[in-house]
């Protein structure tokens, strides 16, 4: 008998009930099976488990994927991430990734650039290239893409809290190359609220930084037709420990803020929501990863048509980029992340991401070399050319677990809109700590299962037999952050002065008033200002940032 016949036939109310008496499971066992997040897992789902219908690729409420074609009309774009040293090292990498196949490229930058601090500064000291490339000017942004047109290629660039003065570098940096704001493509990631839930990278207080935002969005909707100007980023909340249904909900609750924000300036909503686009996390739980991509979709239609009133259908819909989950590798056994990353992967693609980073094995250990990052792109390739999964529309489509796993995706993200609203909404949320809690208090859950061994993590808690071979490291040459320090003073040096004292004092009056800040960060990005500059000039206006801790 086939079990969805013993189920039908014994009139279960359930998928669970009488299951362990019928095919000699134990009640203990079935309570082992939960998702990542704790959703506890049924042995069987049939179309009684399923209470919406997921409708068709390309029509709303778009559960099934954008577009009508997905991968049939084109591949995901390739997308891996890159960044290390100085401007001259990060654009060597880049060409490389160009010349193996990669379709897009995506900047990391270090620490002091995603904290606004110029490499000389005393808090940038060991720091300087390790984690990305410095950009301290926009003589470093030329550097960066030097040799590659602009006009033709996709960027993505992942900086927060100064993402409008890294905007006026790029916009300057092209200009100076021929390339006008309007023929530029690609996406800034910029999503501010994030920075206080999860990733801790901040130069001012959230009101003013909200605006700062806004000044950016705004802006670009009227002179980058091409461009995304907010990647609104579930990956570094789920990165600090936060469930699947926790980085669904906070993910686009922050989005729904950005287009309140953006309304209440007295843009039509139609004008900048096309432009939106979102960044999630591929963790290691295959089937709840699609059913978080699924839900997302399907919210961010229904919300962007039924209560802001979009009538653009391209308002609706939800594109996102998806990188594997860096939390999930393991410095133990390093190249079982190949695996984990390759499943992650697998994850995003049919889940109808449009751009995909693949980890390096290497990662838990330092950045990754060459040979990583050729594994990590091919990976890409292999599923693309080799698996058969990108030959049919939404393969999984219909699937009773995957529909009903996606229902209840749906359901816990409303649940927490219910109560981020109760509290005033997401900008007050934050200031009361509150997804910063909800997310702590999942992390500590999720560690207490692997440190009990309750949740297996191969090569760490369990099957650690075998070797821990050396691994080659990718060393970042200590001599490169006396070079980028050298660089960014002989600019100084080299500057007229009062040139950038003219757009400082212009920047500081404009933050001090309701203006536009992007002209007056363009006018300084020409005349050379750097980073820090233009970030201690803003703080002079609006003050910094101090983080009440959470337990």
């Amino acid at each position: 008998m086939r079990p969805s016949d013993y189920l039908m036939s014994t009139q279960l109310q359930s998928p669970l009930d009488g299951w362990a008496e019928a095919y000699g499971a134990t009640p203990e066992r079935d309570t082992l099976f939960t998702t990542l997040s704790g959703e506890p897992i049924a042995p069987l789902y049939t179309e009684r488990d399923v209470s919406s219908e997921p409708g068709l690729p390309g029509e709303f409420p778009f559960t099934r994927g954008v577009y009508p074609s997905m991968y049939r009309g084109r591949l995901w774009t390739m997308r891996q991430f890159a960044g290390f040293g100085t401007a001259e090292e990060t654009n060597e990498r880049f060409r490389y990734l160009l010349d193996h196949g990669q379709t897009g490229l995506s900047t990391a930058f270090d620490m002091p650039s995603l904290m606004g601090h110029d490499s000389d500064s005393p808090r940038s000291l060991g720091e300087v290239g390790r984690e990305g490339v410095a950009v301290d000017t926009v003589d470093d942004m030329q550097t960066l893409f030097q040799g590659i047109d602009l006009g033709d290629v996709s960027v993505s660039m992942t900086i927060n809290a100064p993402a409008p003065i890294m905007m006026a570098y790029y916009v300057v940096a092209a200009e100076r190359a021929g390339v006008p704001p309007e023929r530029l493509a690609g996406t800034i990631q910029a999503d501010i609220l994030k920075e206080y839930i999860a990733q801790k990278e901040w130069c001012f207080p959230i009101d003013p930084a909200m605006r700062f935002l806004g000044d950016m969005i705004e802006w670009c909707s009227q002179e980058m037709p091409r461009w995304h100007p907010v990647s609104i980023s579930g990956y570094h909340i789920r990165e600090a420990g936060s469930t699947a249904a926790q980085e669904l909900a906070f993910t686009l609750k922050d989005g729904l803020t950005y287009v309140e924000q953006a309304i209440d300036r007295g843009i039509p909503v139609d004008a900048f929501a096309p432009r939106l686009s979102f960044f999630f996390n591929a963790q290691i739980d295959f089937f709840e990863e699609i059913a978080k991509y699924r839900a997302a979709r399907r919210i961010w239609a229904r919300e962007l048509r039924d209560t802001y009133g979009a009538k653009n259908p391209k308002s609706w819909l939800m594109r996102f980029h998806t990188q594997t989950a860096g939390v999930s590798l393991t410095a133990q056994q390093p190249l079982n992340n190949i695996v984990r990353t390759a499943i992650e992967a697998l994850a995003g693609v049919l889940g109808g991401t449009q751009s995909l980073h693949t980890n390096s094995y290497d990662e838990a250990l330092a950045l990754p070399t060459e040979d990583a990052v050729r594994i990590a792109l091919r990976t890409q390739q292999i599923i693309a050319h080799e698996t058969g999964v990108a030959n049919t529309i939404d393969p999984l489509g219909g699937s009773y677990f995957v529909e009903s796993l996606t229902d209840k995706m749906e359901e816990q993200a409303y649940a927490y809109f219910r109560k981020i609203d109760e509290l005033g909404g997401m900008v007050q949320a934050v200031k009361d700590n509150y997804p910063q809690r909800e997310i702590a208090d999942a992390s500590f859950m999720l560690q207490g299962e692997i440190d009990s061994g309750q949740r297996v993590v191969v090569g760490v808690n369990k099957y650690t037999e075998g070797d821990n071979a050396d691994t080659p490291l990718l060393r970042i040459d200590p001599a490169l952050e006396r070079k980028q320090i050298d660089r960014v003073q002989a600019i100084r040096a080299a500057r007229d002065s009062a040139d950038v004292e003219r757009t400082l004092a212009a920047l500081k009056e404009a933050a001090a008033a309701d203006t536009n800040l992007m002209p007056p960060l363009l006018d300084a990005a020409r005349v050379h200002v750097s980073e820090g500059e233009i970030i201690h000039a803003l703080q002079d206006v609006w003050g910094s940032y101090t983080e009440t801790p959470v337990y």
